[in-house]
């Protein structure tokens, strides 16, 4: 397979990884895995449902190498993009899968196992006929609590205006959620921001982007 090429800028890590070291095939159905377990070394695990490229997920590794990050993306060619850009990069902290993020998070996705989840720009089937396919749902919201620790915190952005109303209204309306600002320097969100290929391309356009962030509560 031809190596994808982007714009990096900066030194490539001397480590060898490769491509299949990123890599982790989705679990086989009625599987619940703990994502703990595809690291060598443990640390805290977070989140990233729809990682794109990786650029979010490539930021956050480098300046927190405690970290133990997993990205989920369903696009063929991102997810490949994503998992060979941390390979040329020789991040070894952070695992790529390719799988449908709401089946994953609700039915294989261990109890408790998550220091974080980020959801940045998902797809907001702008059609009403379509709105069922949303991931930001009743059901996943109670999924993804489960899956996070006391703690834990869950970042979201979307510059789409409508859907931003239902994420509030669902996630501010779960009892185990506590309503945090979004920019948290002690969280380290404020230095890391998503920087995905949407947020930029928006931002250049002058659109509004819609924070929102919560924690799981004891």
């Amino acid at each position: 397979m031809p190596r994808l090429i982007d714009y990096d800028v900066g030194r490539m890590s001397e480590k060898t990884i490769t491509i299949d070291d990123v890599i982790v095939e989705a679990p086989i159905e009625a599987t619940v895995v703990d994502p703990a377990d595809w690291f060598d070394t443990p640390g805290p695990v977070e989140l990233e449902i729809g990682c794109g490229k990786g650029g979010f997920l490539l930021a956050r590794a480098q300046r927190r190498p405690e970290l133990r990050l997993v990205g989920i993306e369903w696009a063929n060619q991102f997810f490949r993009f994503a998992a060979d850009r941390m390979a040329r990069w020789g991040v070894t902290n952070v695992r790529i899968m390719r799988t449908d993020a709401g089946h994953f998070v609700k039915t294989q996705l261990a109890s408790e196992c998550l220091s974080a989840l980020h959801v940045y720009h998902p797809d907001p089937w702008p059609k009403k006929r379509h709105h069922k396919r949303r991931l930001i749902q009743p059901p996943f919201v109670e999924a993804a609590v489960r899956a996070l620790q006391t703690g834990a915190r869950w970042a979201m952005q979307t510059d789409h205006d409508e859907y931003f109303e239902q994420i509030q209204t669902c996630l501010r309306g779960h009892p185990a959620l506590m309503e945090v600002p979004y920019e948290d320097e002690s969280y380290g969100a404020a230095g890391d921001g998503p920087g995905t290929n949407y947020e930029l391309k928006y931002r250049r356009g002058g659109r509004i982007i819609h924070q929102i962030a919560f924690v799981k509560c004891g």
